[in-house]
């Protein structure tokens, strides 16, 4: 002890620039400590004393600390005088942003009259384009919305798991009344109604979902959103599932009605209420430390995997994030993404030539006579993205929606930032398992040393889907069929 003390008089500011970082709070990495050993895990007030250089911590502490962040204990003694700057931050991908110029063509008079007739020329509807632009601005905020977040969590109490029995006493503590409807209720587009609004305070719900108690537990917690965010006016549209794609698209009209952009923006933020109340931000978070970002743990509390997904990317200190929701054959229902993936196939219309590397519809089309999977897969996929390679690595399950139709969840992230912070030449990396790939013919294994780093920024960032992907052979993806780098022999999508 007396030896580290007289070498660990930077250990403190090493320990607190590391953490910062990895975008842990003093709770979380406590909590992590727990996680890898109960017995000599230190509290937050003693982790806030190490970093200040009021405490130092035993040996075994700084071993178990160094083991979280993939670090030889050496790293924090004087000997090691390197503090790691933080890395610069990266450029999102997909589209650049571009200067309106000449700035007058784009006056507020001119959008208002000029976006209406563009939409309905290109046959997009005014409800899909309140989408883009929603989608846009939660990843230009990474999902944080924390007005949204503190409502959710005074109605709730910060309670995880909440019972039916508690969403439905919540429900009555704020006046809403339920009522059930027969189960067969369509919206002219075939779409299933599965729940509904009427002011000022009903909520009638599909007698189906008395046998899919995680939904009902949303849809009851969505319109407790609604009653508590917009008092209840009822300014807001069914909840459905639809039951094609293509009748979801052929129910609307192109152009810009009057309500679709209120509409849309309701549906998310009682949609991210929901999200909230069900899995509120710190306890989530905890949560997810636990189960080190495992999917499947969210049967423990009682929600749908996509739910789970969705508030990975809202949660997680680490904010390189993107969530698809994907139906065949080229459609793509929900889309976040905070580490700019480019998409590969947009998301207003059907594209029929998505490229099947991607997990999403890869397991679309695996699914034998559609079958489910028990446990979610795990890709390491490479993109050429103009001139450099990135390297993501995503956690997709094949499952079915409330009116049985399959559809696959994807949640993933990019594994550079993951790599840079943890010192690691991310771009080496990505090359070396981009080289595998191209000499396998656009699938190889990971090489030893990028599957090093790769486990390492896995351990990190506790996200144990990652280092699972390193059993199977890593994959080049590209945005669309048409622009696939394989030989046509090598791959159906390039043929």
């Amino acid at each position: 002890m007396a030896g580290l003390i007289r070498q660990g008089h930077l250990l403190g500011a090493k320990l607190r620039s590391l953490r910062k970082r990895n975008g842990l709070t003093l709770d979380e990495l406590s909590a992590r400590c727990v996680q890898t050993d109960a017995e000599a895990a230190p509290s937050v007030s003693y982790l806030s004393m190490v970093e200040t250089g009021k405490r130092v911590p035993s040996a075994r502490m700084l071993e178990m600390l160094a083991g979280i962040f993939s670090k030889d204990a050496r790293w924090f003694l004087d000997e090691n005088t390197a503090m790691e700057a933080a890395p610069a931050p990266r450029e999102r991908g997909g589209l650049e942003a571009m200067p309106l110029e000449p700035g007058f063509l784009f006056s507020n008079d001119l959008l208002q009259i000029a976006l209406p007739e563009l939409l309905s020329q290109t046959g997009t509807t005014g409800r899909q384009f309140a989408q883009l632009l929603i989608r846009v601005w939660q990843e230009s905020r990474h999902n944080s919305f924390p007005d949204v977040e503190r409502a959710a969590e005074e109605c709730g109490q910060r309670r995880m798991p909440l019972s039916l029995d508690d969403l439905l006493g919540i429900c009555k503590s704020h006046g809403l009344t339920i009522r059930w409807f027969d189960g067969d209720e369509r919206k002219p587009s075939g779409a299933l109604v599965r729940s509904r609004f009427e002011a000022p305070g009903t909520v009638l719900v599909n007698q189906r979902l008395r046998r899919q108690e995680e939904r009902l537990k949303y849809d009851l917690a969505f319109f407790i959103g609604h009653k508590i965010l917009h008092n209840g006016d009822g300014a807001i549209s069914p909840h459905s599932t639809a039951h094609s794609v293509e009748s979801e698209h052929s129910s609307s009209a192109a152009g810009m009605g009057a309500q679709d952009v209120l509409h849309a923006w309701r549906e998310f933020e009682c949609s991210f209420f929901a999200g909230a109340l069900l899995c509120p931000r710190m306890p989530f978070r905890r949560f997810l430390i636990r189960e080190a970002h495992r999917v499947t743990a969210c049967r423990k509390l009682g929600v749908t995997p996509a739910l789970v997904m969705r508030r990975m990317t809202a949660v997680s200190p680490y904010r390189h994030w993107h969530f698809f929701d994907a139906y065949e054959p080229g459609y793509l229902r929900a889309v976040y993404r905070g580490n700019g993936i480019p998409l590969p196939w947009g998301n207003m219309s059907l594209v029929s030539d998505p490229c099947p590397r991607w997990a999403v519809f890869r397991l679309l089309r695996e699914a034998p006579e559609g079958r489910l999977q028990q446990t979610p897969k795990s890709q390491i996929s490479v993109m050429q993205d103009g001139k450099r390679a990135r390297l993501y690595c995503c956690h997709s399950l094949r499952t079915r929606d409330a009116l049985g139709e399959l559809h696959v969840l994807s949640v993933g992230v990019d594994l550079a930032p993951g790599l840079e912070a943890q010192g690691f030449e991310a771009g080496r990396i990505v090359e070396q398992v981009a080289e595998s790939c191209g000499r396998g013919g656009g699938d190889g294994p990971i090489p030893a040393e990028a599957a090093a780093a790769i486990r390492a920024a896995s351990q990190v960032l506790n996200i144990a889907w990652i280092a699972d992907a390193l059993a199977s052979p890593a994959s080049v993806i590209c945005p669309r069929s048409g622009a696939c780098p394989r030989k046509p022999q090598e791959c159906p999508c390039a043929a």
